[in-house]
Protein backbone atom coordinates (compact mmCIF):
# COMPACT_ATOMS: atom_id res chain seq x y z
CA UNK A 1 0.00 0.00 0.00
CA UNK A 2 1.16 3.22 -1.58
CA UNK A 3 1.76 5.96 1.76
CA UNK A 4 0.97 9.61 1.27
CA UNK A 5 2.64 10.88 -1.61
CA UNK A 6 5.02 13.69 -1.67
CA UNK A 7 4.20 14.40 -5.22
CA UNK A 8 1.43 14.27 -7.70
CA UNK A 9 3.03 14.67 -11.26
CA UNK A 10 0.18 16.61 -13.00
CA UNK A 11 0.26 15.33 -16.83
CA UNK A 12 -2.72 16.44 -19.06
CA UNK A 13 -2.97 14.95 -22.64
CA UNK A 14 -4.69 15.39 -25.64
CA UNK A 15 -4.55 13.16 -28.55
CA UNK A 16 -0.87 11.61 -27.49
CA UNK A 17 -1.47 8.57 -28.04
CA UNK A 18 1.71 7.08 -29.65
CA UNK A 19 3.78 9.34 -27.25
CA UNK A 20 2.01 8.79 -24.11
CA UNK A 21 3.64 5.16 -23.18
CA UNK A 22 6.73 6.73 -22.71
CA UNK A 23 5.73 9.39 -20.83
CA UNK A 24 3.76 7.17 -18.06
CA UNK A 25 6.55 4.92 -17.91
CA UNK A 26 9.23 8.05 -17.44
CA UNK A 27 6.98 9.26 -14.55
CA UNK A 28 7.12 5.41 -12.76
CA UNK A 29 10.48 4.87 -13.55
CA UNK A 30 11.80 7.47 -11.18
CA UNK A 31 13.70 6.67 -8.11
CA UNK A 32 12.85 8.33 -5.39
CA UNK A 33 13.02 7.40 -1.15
CA UNK A 34 9.53 9.16 -1.14
CA UNK A 35 6.17 8.23 -3.02
CA UNK A 36 4.87 9.36 -6.46
CA UNK A 37 1.73 9.72 -7.81
CA UNK A 38 0.61 10.35 -11.16
CA UNK A 39 -2.57 12.18 -12.42
CA UNK A 40 -3.44 12.24 -15.62
CA UNK A 41 -5.68 14.49 -17.18
CA UNK A 42 -7.65 13.26 -20.14
CA UNK A 43 -9.54 15.54 -22.32
CA UNK A 44 -11.71 13.63 -24.73
CA UNK A 45 -9.27 12.42 -27.05
CA UNK A 46 -10.17 11.20 -30.58
CA UNK A 47 -7.10 8.25 -30.39
CA UNK A 48 -6.67 5.71 -28.18
CA UNK A 49 -5.42 8.40 -25.41
CA UNK A 50 -7.92 7.85 -23.11
CA UNK A 51 -7.42 3.72 -23.32
CA UNK A 52 -3.85 4.07 -22.38
CA UNK A 53 -5.05 6.21 -19.29
CA UNK A 54 -7.58 3.50 -18.84
CA UNK A 55 -4.56 0.62 -18.88
CA UNK A 56 -1.90 2.23 -16.57
CA UNK A 57 -5.25 2.97 -13.85
CA UNK A 58 -5.86 -0.57 -13.65
CA UNK A 59 -2.30 -1.88 -13.79
CA UNK A 60 -1.16 0.74 -11.16
CA UNK A 61 -4.46 1.32 -9.00
CA UNK A 62 -1.64 2.91 -6.04
CA UNK A 63 -0.05 5.06 -8.29
CA UNK A 64 -1.85 6.77 -11.21
CA UNK A 65 -5.36 8.48 -11.16
CA UNK A 66 -7.53 9.62 -14.06
CA UNK A 67 -9.56 12.99 -14.14
CA UNK A 68 -11.42 13.14 -17.35
CA UNK A 69 -15.31 14.13 -18.22
CA UNK A 70 -17.39 13.42 -20.64
CA UNK A 71 -16.35 16.21 -23.06
CA UNK A 72 -13.67 18.30 -24.23
CA UNK A 73 -12.90 21.35 -22.45
CA UNK A 74 -10.05 22.73 -23.90
CA UNK A 75 -6.56 22.86 -22.93
CA UNK A 76 -6.52 25.87 -20.20
CA UNK A 77 -9.50 24.13 -18.57
CA UNK A 78 -8.44 20.72 -18.27
CA UNK A 79 -5.02 21.88 -16.70
CA UNK A 80 -6.76 23.77 -14.24
CA UNK A 81 -9.27 20.28 -13.38
CA UNK A 82 -6.14 17.86 -13.77
CA UNK A 83 -4.35 20.22 -11.05
CA UNK A 84 -7.19 21.15 -8.81
CA UNK A 85 -7.04 16.73 -8.14
CA UNK A 86 -3.33 16.82 -7.12
CA UNK A 87 -3.50 17.09 -3.48
CA UNK A 88 0.37 16.79 -2.64
CA UNK A 89 2.80 19.71 -1.57
CA UNK A 90 4.96 19.69 -5.05
CA UNK A 91 3.33 19.84 -8.34
CA UNK A 92 5.62 18.35 -11.69
CA UNK A 93 4.06 19.04 -14.68
CA UNK A 94 4.37 18.24 -18.35
CA UNK A 95 2.49 17.02 -21.53
CA UNK A 96 1.53 13.82 -22.61
CA UNK A 97 4.35 13.91 -25.63
CA UNK A 98 7.36 15.13 -23.09
CA UNK A 99 9.02 12.58 -21.02
CA UNK A 100 11.11 12.63 -17.69
CA UNK A 101 15.07 11.45 -19.09
CA UNK A 102 16.34 10.97 -15.47
CA UNK A 103 15.52 8.80 -12.93
CA UNK A 104 16.10 10.89 -10.15
CA UNK A 105 15.00 13.87 -11.58
CA UNK A 106 11.83 14.15 -8.92
CA UNK A 107 14.53 13.32 -5.91
CA UNK A 108 16.83 15.83 -6.85
CA UNK A 109 14.16 18.91 -7.10
CA UNK A 110 12.25 18.00 -4.81
CA UNK A 111 15.52 17.79 -1.68
CA UNK A 112 16.59 20.96 -3.31
CA UNK A 113 12.97 22.81 -2.25
CA UNK A 114 12.63 21.04 0.74
CA UNK A 115 16.27 22.23 1.32
CA UNK A 116 15.63 25.86 0.36
CA UNK A 117 11.99 26.68 1.95
CA UNK A 118 12.27 30.29 0.72
CA UNK A 119 12.28 28.92 -2.98
CA UNK A 120 8.98 28.54 -5.05
CA UNK A 121 10.32 26.38 -8.47
CA UNK A 122 12.88 24.89 -9.99
CA UNK A 123 13.77 23.61 -12.71
CA UNK A 124 16.41 22.01 -14.82
CA UNK A 125 18.02 21.85 -18.76
CA UNK A 126 15.74 19.91 -21.08
CA UNK A 127 16.84 18.42 -24.39
CA UNK A 128 14.69 19.40 -27.74
CA UNK A 129 13.57 16.08 -29.79
CA UNK A 130 11.94 17.04 -33.14
CA UNK A 131 9.75 14.37 -34.20
CA UNK A 132 9.45 15.12 -38.17
CA UNK A 133 13.47 14.08 -38.32
CA UNK A 134 14.48 13.00 -35.68
CA UNK A 135 16.89 15.46 -34.46
CA UNK A 136 17.94 15.53 -30.48
CA UNK A 137 19.76 18.99 -29.28
CA UNK A 138 20.49 20.53 -26.04
CA UNK A 139 18.34 23.71 -24.97
CA UNK A 140 20.35 27.13 -24.39
CA UNK A 141 23.22 27.78 -22.85
CA UNK A 142 22.33 30.59 -20.96
CA UNK A 143 19.12 30.16 -18.18
CA UNK A 144 17.75 32.95 -16.27
CA UNK A 145 15.89 32.98 -12.71
CA UNK A 146 15.15 36.91 -12.40
CA UNK A 147 12.18 38.79 -13.41
CA UNK A 148 13.21 41.10 -15.73
CA UNK A 149 14.96 38.61 -17.67
CA UNK A 150 12.69 35.83 -18.26
CA UNK A 151 10.14 38.09 -19.02
CA UNK A 152 12.35 39.47 -21.99
CA UNK A 153 13.58 35.58 -22.53
CA UNK A 154 11.67 32.79 -21.05
CA UNK A 155 14.40 30.02 -20.47
CA UNK A 156 11.90 27.58 -18.56
CA UNK A 157 10.56 24.23 -20.47
CA UNK A 158 7.57 22.84 -18.22
CA UNK A 159 8.24 19.29 -18.40
CA UNK A 160 11.55 20.40 -16.27
CA UNK A 161 9.70 22.02 -13.40
CA UNK A 162 8.80 21.10 -9.77
CA UNK A 163 6.66 23.60 -7.89
CA UNK A 164 5.03 24.10 -4.39
CA UNK A 165 1.55 23.31 -5.09
CA UNK A 166 0.42 25.94 -2.98
CA UNK A 167 2.32 28.70 -4.81
CA UNK A 168 0.53 27.36 -7.86
CA UNK A 169 -2.91 27.45 -6.39
CA UNK A 170 -2.03 31.17 -5.32
CA UNK A 171 -0.92 32.08 -8.60
CA UNK A 172 -4.61 30.69 -9.90
CA UNK A 173 -6.25 32.93 -7.34
CA UNK A 174 -4.49 35.79 -7.88
CA UNK A 175 -3.77 35.88 -11.79
CA UNK A 176 -6.97 34.09 -12.86
CA UNK A 177 -6.00 33.29 -16.80
CA UNK A 178 -9.20 32.19 -17.56
CA UNK A 179 -9.77 35.90 -17.97
CA UNK A 180 -7.19 36.52 -20.43
CA UNK A 181 -8.29 34.13 -22.96
CA UNK A 182 -6.01 35.98 -25.41
CA UNK A 183 -3.06 34.34 -23.65
CA UNK A 184 -1.85 31.58 -26.30
CA UNK A 185 -0.09 29.25 -22.95
CA UNK A 186 -0.62 28.69 -19.12
CA UNK A 187 3.19 28.37 -18.75
CA UNK A 188 4.67 31.52 -19.35
CA UNK A 189 2.33 33.90 -16.94
CA UNK A 190 2.60 30.85 -14.08
CA UNK A 191 6.34 31.04 -14.51
CA UNK A 192 6.56 34.83 -14.66
CA UNK A 193 4.71 34.92 -11.71
CA UNK A 194 6.66 32.76 -9.68
CA UNK A 195 9.57 34.64 -10.87
CA UNK A 196 8.33 38.21 -9.47
CA UNK A 197 6.46 36.55 -6.26
CA UNK A 198 8.79 33.87 -5.37
CA UNK A 199 12.04 32.93 -5.95
CA UNK A 200 13.05 30.14 -8.53
CA UNK A 201 15.84 28.22 -8.83
CA UNK A 202 17.92 27.00 -11.48
CA UNK A 203 19.70 23.16 -11.62
CA UNK A 204 21.97 22.44 -14.19
CA UNK A 205 21.31 19.04 -15.28
CA UNK A 206 19.49 17.62 -18.28
CA UNK A 207 16.12 16.12 -16.70
CA UNK A 208 13.96 16.04 -19.49
CA UNK A 209 13.03 15.55 -23.11
CA UNK A 210 10.55 17.93 -24.79
CA UNK A 211 9.34 16.74 -28.03
CA UNK A 212 8.90 19.36 -30.83
CA UNK A 213 5.92 18.25 -33.24
CA UNK A 214 5.09 20.37 -36.30
CA UNK A 215 1.60 21.25 -35.64
CA UNK A 216 1.91 22.54 -31.93
CA UNK A 217 1.36 26.44 -31.41
CA UNK A 218 4.69 27.30 -30.25
CA UNK A 219 6.74 25.38 -33.16
CA UNK A 220 4.36 25.92 -35.79
CA UNK A 221 5.69 26.59 -39.51
CA UNK A 222 3.00 28.25 -40.54
CA UNK A 223 4.33 31.97 -40.16
CA UNK A 224 1.68 34.09 -39.23
CA UNK A 225 0.54 31.48 -36.45
CA UNK A 226 4.13 31.36 -35.16
CA UNK A 227 4.20 35.75 -35.36
CA UNK A 228 0.77 35.30 -33.30
CA UNK A 229 2.11 33.21 -30.39
CA UNK A 230 5.81 35.13 -30.06
CA UNK A 231 3.07 38.37 -30.00
CA UNK A 232 1.43 36.41 -26.93
CA UNK A 233 4.20 36.02 -24.81
CA UNK A 234 5.18 39.62 -25.15
CA UNK A 235 1.99 40.60 -24.58
CA UNK A 236 2.26 38.20 -21.01
CA UNK A 237 5.34 40.03 -20.19
CA UNK A 238 3.91 43.49 -20.77
CA UNK A 239 0.95 42.59 -18.84
CA UNK A 240 3.63 41.74 -15.83
CA UNK A 241 6.32 43.84 -16.08
CA UNK A 242 3.23 46.59 -15.61
CA UNK A 243 1.81 45.09 -12.84
CA UNK A 244 4.94 43.67 -11.05
CA UNK A 245 7.89 45.73 -12.63
CA UNK A 246 6.33 48.87 -12.70
CA UNK A 247 6.56 48.92 -16.38
CA UNK A 248 10.29 49.51 -16.42
CA UNK A 249 10.65 47.19 -19.17
CA UNK A 250 7.76 48.21 -21.45
CA UNK A 251 9.99 49.90 -24.39
CA UNK A 252 12.47 46.87 -23.90
CA UNK A 253 9.90 44.36 -24.42
CA UNK A 254 7.99 46.33 -27.41
CA UNK A 255 11.12 46.10 -29.06
CA UNK A 256 11.73 42.48 -28.96
CA UNK A 257 8.22 42.16 -30.38
CA UNK A 258 8.53 44.08 -33.22
CA UNK A 259 11.68 42.42 -33.81
CA UNK A 260 10.97 39.17 -33.49
CA UNK A 261 7.86 39.41 -35.52
CA UNK A 262 10.11 41.54 -38.19
CA UNK A 263 12.81 38.83 -38.39
CA UNK A 264 10.29 36.45 -39.23
CA UNK A 265 8.17 38.45 -41.89
CA UNK A 266 11.90 38.68 -43.38
CA UNK A 267 12.05 35.19 -43.99
CA UNK A 268 8.49 34.74 -45.07
CA UNK A 269 5.44 36.65 -46.85
CA UNK A 270 5.54 39.64 -49.49
CA UNK A 271 7.66 42.84 -48.44
CA UNK A 272 3.81 44.21 -47.97
CA UNK A 273 3.03 42.44 -45.03
CA UNK A 274 6.90 43.78 -43.34
CA UNK A 275 5.70 47.06 -43.96
CA UNK A 276 2.44 47.06 -42.25
CA UNK A 277 3.44 45.06 -39.28
CA UNK A 278 6.73 47.99 -38.87
CA UNK A 279 4.34 50.86 -39.34
CA UNK A 280 1.86 49.11 -36.97
CA UNK A 281 4.77 48.55 -34.46
CA UNK A 282 5.95 52.11 -34.81
CA UNK A 283 2.82 53.73 -34.47
CA UNK A 284 2.28 52.29 -31.28
CA UNK A 285 6.17 52.79 -30.09
CA UNK A 286 7.43 55.79 -31.94
CA UNK A 287 10.61 55.32 -30.47
CA UNK A 288 11.41 52.07 -32.43
CA UNK A 289 11.71 54.00 -35.63
CA UNK A 290 15.27 54.73 -33.86
CA UNK A 291 15.87 51.27 -33.75
CA UNK A 292 18.33 49.72 -36.70
CA UNK A 293 16.36 46.27 -36.96
CA UNK A 294 13.25 47.65 -38.28
CA UNK A 295 14.91 48.75 -42.03
CA UNK A 296 17.89 46.49 -41.66
CA UNK A 297 16.22 43.46 -41.74
CA UNK A 298 13.82 45.19 -44.58
CA UNK A 299 16.94 45.40 -46.96
CA UNK A 300 17.88 41.82 -46.05
CA UNK A 301 14.55 40.54 -46.95
CA UNK A 302 14.59 42.35 -50.16
CA UNK A 303 18.31 42.00 -51.61
CA UNK A 304 18.89 38.47 -49.84
CA UNK A 305 16.40 36.52 -48.63
CA UNK A 306 13.84 34.31 -50.49
CA UNK A 307 10.86 36.12 -51.49
CA UNK A 308 7.63 34.07 -52.08
CA UNK A 309 6.64 37.36 -54.26
CA UNK A 310 9.32 36.43 -57.06
CA UNK A 311 8.90 33.13 -56.55
CA UNK A 312 4.95 32.79 -57.27
CA UNK A 313 5.79 35.12 -60.61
Amino acid sequence: MMRTPLVSVCMTTYNHAPYLREAIESVLAQQTDFDVELVLGEDCSTDSTRAICEEYVARFPDRVRLVCGEENIGWRANYLRTFEACRRPYGPYCLGDEWCGDPPKLQRQVAWLEAHPDCGMCYTRAESYYQATGRREPDEEHHYTDFEHLARRLTICNCTTVARRELIARYYREIRPVEHPEWLTDDAPMWLWFAACSRVAFLPEFTAVHRRLPQSVSHDTQYRRRIAFCDSLMEISLWFDARYGGGRQRFRLRRKQSSDALWVLSYNGPVREYLARWLRDVRRTPRLMLCPEGAGLLVKKILFRRNPEKQQR
